[in-house]
């Protein structure tokens, strides 16, 4: 152990010397924090692209728009010329949808017979006539969804101009509470298989590369004319890229807790050892690509095997609930759904590790079963 140590503690120098070890230890998490950070660390203050075309061309129109506009709601396009134009951009995604204000929208009718018809006030000196009409809002077939929203949010809002120009109430009303619970935002859950994709990086992709390239120079080979057992190299592999995958988790967390207020449900010391035992289990996977290859060509192609299936097989970026049963059934037992599944529990819903308990022992195994085989297919050269 102690020849093991020493070799861990040399390539952990040899790493930190090395500017390409530098930037996927560090800047490449980043990086992909910081994508995804900006996809959704913003998704409180999400808004929807919309052309408005007023073919009403009324005072009370224009008051409406005007209001669409100073929302924090709608990004007004207001460089569309026709709506035959927007729907175009609407085909090729450009735009979330359509509001179209027709040319008897903001009309006060005055003849008292529709108005009755109609359900709405009828004309007399106590209540006066109103204004009424309809909003056309468009949506694609290919995204119904944000054209969906839109409506019902123009819905909201004319709601509220109908209860501020009569005294009608309803009968039947939706009230709104809150739970008393300080919410998670979108961000706070993907970090979690942010964090578990940096897990799998560290052992399966960066480990992996490692090892083959040293073979190929005859690294390896000067070292095994030592007294020095394929057990120790492993072990000492491992235990390197531990120390590294600890540094670019912990640089990850800052990142997100200073740049994206990641808000940290549970405890720091759980996702600390949950993390140290799933970086052990990924180096030992890593170790099985890196001891097997033969060159660095070798490893990069079975590394892309292994890990792009659980990628997207795990629910780290993809939920799982989507899939058929059937495969839902077969991928959780993969190596990363448990180590996703078990940080998502754990930042978000302040899991403990008895809480975590199937996951971690899934791990566990996964992890014997990767050891026992690398110290089986180890080659030196």
């Amino acid at each position: 152990m102690k020849a093991a140590l020493v070799f861990a503690v040399a390539q952990f120098k040899r790493s930190l010397r090395d500017p390409l070890s530098l930037f996927f230890i560090i800047l490449f998490p980043l990086i992909f924090l910081f994508v995804f950070g900006t996809i959704f660390g913003n998704s409180a203050d999400a808004s929807f692209k919309v052309a408005v075309f007023d073919h009403a061309k009324s005072d009370f129109s224009e008051q409406f728009t005007s209001k669409l506009t100073e929302g924090k709601a709608f990004k007004i396009s207001s460089d569309i010329e026709n709506i035959d134009l927007a729907k175009d951009k609407m085909s090729r995604g450009e735009l979330d949808s359509i509001i179209e204000l027709p040319k008897t929208f903001g009309e006060v009718k005055t003849d008292q017979d529709t108005l009755c018809e109609a359900g709405t006030v009828c004309s007399s000196p106590q209540h006066p006539p109103l204004p009424s009409g309809e909003v056309i809002v468009y949506y694609s077939e290919s995204s119904p969804e944000a054209g969906r929203t839109v409506a019902s949010v123009m819905e909201g809002i004319l709601s509220e101009i109908n209860s501020s120009m009569t005294s009608y109430q309803a009968p039947f009303t939706v009230k709104p509470k809150t739970t008393s619970q300080s919410g998670l935002s979108q961000f706070d859950y993907t970090f979690a298989g942010l964090l578990a994709f940096t897990l799998m990086s560290m052992g399966i992709y960066i480990l992996a590369q490692t090892l083959p390239s040293d073979k190929k120079t005859g690294a390896l080979r000067r070292i095994r004319s030592s007294p020095f057992r394929s057990w120790q190299l492993i072990l000492g592999m491992a235990l390197n890229y531990i120390a590294l995958s600890l540094i670019s988790v912990t640089v990850m967390i800052l990142a997100a807790v200073l740049v994206f207020h990641f808000n940290m449900r549970g405890d720091w010391l759980t996702l600390a050892i949950f993390s140290i035992i799933s970086i052990a289990m990924f180096c030992g996977i890593g170790m099985i690509i890196a001891g097997w290859a033969r060159n660095d060509n070798q490893a990069a192609l079975l590394s892309q095997s292994v890990a792009m299936p659980m990628m997207f097989l795990s629910g780290v970026f993809f939920p799982r609930f989507l899939m058929p049963e059937w495969l839902q059934g077969a991928t959780s037992w993969i190596p990363m759904t448990p180590v996703g599944e078990a940080v998502r529990l754990i930042t978000t819903e302040h899991a403990s590790l008895i809480a975590v308990a199937p996951q971690l022992g899934l791990v566990a195994i996964w992890g014997i079963v990767a050891y026992a085989i690398a110290f089986k297919v180890f080659r030196w050269e």
